[in-house]
């Protein structure tokens, strides 16, 4: 989700094609697995829909205490990988907006980005060890294999150096100004290194990549034959990930997963109808540069099994 000039939150990314590929109607139940500031809660709501929406940040669910009390809102303050906990019957459709929310970063307090300077902390949930734990703790190794992981940076090894060096580390200011150094960043250059190693360190506290694993197989999990599954991705890694997934457990991989192969006796696939990559459009774009990174996927549940299965 995006801000708008004033701070205020704006509509999230894609949220035409995410209604449309969601089609809700009165009387059926949608999951927002993202709550965030609620933009699209509010969109399936107003097509006539009971929505329960998660999310694992405190402020974003008191933030939405009031729309819960006037609508058919169920908010669950819940990491979405434990979508069934929050969940007793199965649901027409599931939406998942991955990553760093817009009220997130734009509060410098919570430590998400060098914008503003702020503590350096970056967890979600409030929960767990900070930004400032894993970098003043780890070792030189793991913080430049995180680095290099999520970050998809080649100089992993030399900002972690650098870190090591500069320790402690407790503001958003001090780590972005480390990583400059260690990169011999000048301020006309177009792209601030700081940015993928920000992105690194937040996936790797929020463990980000795993909850997303799981949180689309508890999808599957809760979808009804028929649901209908939309996840909106901001960066490779994220989307290569749903990507996987999709391809698996629709049957389309050779040979299937190498974890679940498919073929005789193998499961049934558990999603169909995999819709295309979609991007933002030119006019969505000029309203929100945000967007230009965002990728929606979707696909359909089958009346398949699911391939793990538990009961919700």
């Amino acid at each position: 989700m995006s801000p708008d000039t004033n701070g205020a939150p704006h509509v999230p990314v894609l949220l035409d094609e995410v209604v449309g590929a969601l089609a809700p109607v009165p009387g059926e139940v949608m999951v927002d697995a993202t709550f965030g500031a609620g933009g699209y809660t509010r969109a399936l709501l107003g097509r006539g829909a009971a929505v329960i929406a998660f999310d694992r940040d405190p402020d974003a669910i008191a933030d939405g205490r009031t729309l819960e009390a006037e609508s058919d809102l169920r908010l669950v303050h819940d990491d979405f990988s434990g979508l069934e906990r929050g969940i007793d019957a199965p649901v027409d459709g599931v939406v998942m907006d991955i990553g760093v929310s817009s009220m997130q970063l734009d509060r410098g307090e919570r430590g998400f980005s060098f914008q503003a300077d702020g503590p350096l902390d970056m967890r979600m949930s409030r929960e767990g060890p900070t930004a400032a734990d894993f970098l003043n703790d780890a070792d030189e190794g793991a913080i430049a294999d995180v680095i290099y992981t999520y970050g998809e940076e080649p100089k992993s090894r030399r900002i972690a150096r650098a870190i090591v060096e500069a320790r402690p580390l407790t503001r958003t200011g001090e780590l972005a100004t480390v990583v400059r150094r260690a990169l011999g960043h000048r301020p006309h250059d177009k792209k601030d290194p700081a940015t993928r190693v920000f992105q690194a360190i937040r996936i790797h506290v929020n463990r980000e990549l795993g909850e997303l694993a799981d949180g689309l197989a508890a999808a599957e999990r809760v979808l009804k034959p028929g649901g209908r599954l939309a996840v909106v991705t901001f960066h490779s890694l994220e989307d290569r990930l749903v990507k996987r997934f999709l391809r698996d457990r629709s049957g389309a991989a050779p040979g299937g997963s190498r974890h679940l192969p498919q073929g005789p006796g193998g499961p049934a696939a558990s999603f169909e109808k995999i819709g295309p990559a979609v991007k933002a459009g030119e006019a969505e774009l000029a309203r929100n540069p945000r967007a230009r990174s965002a990728t929606l996927r979707t696909a359909r549940r089958s009346a398949a099994a699911p391939w793990l299965e538990k009961s919700i």
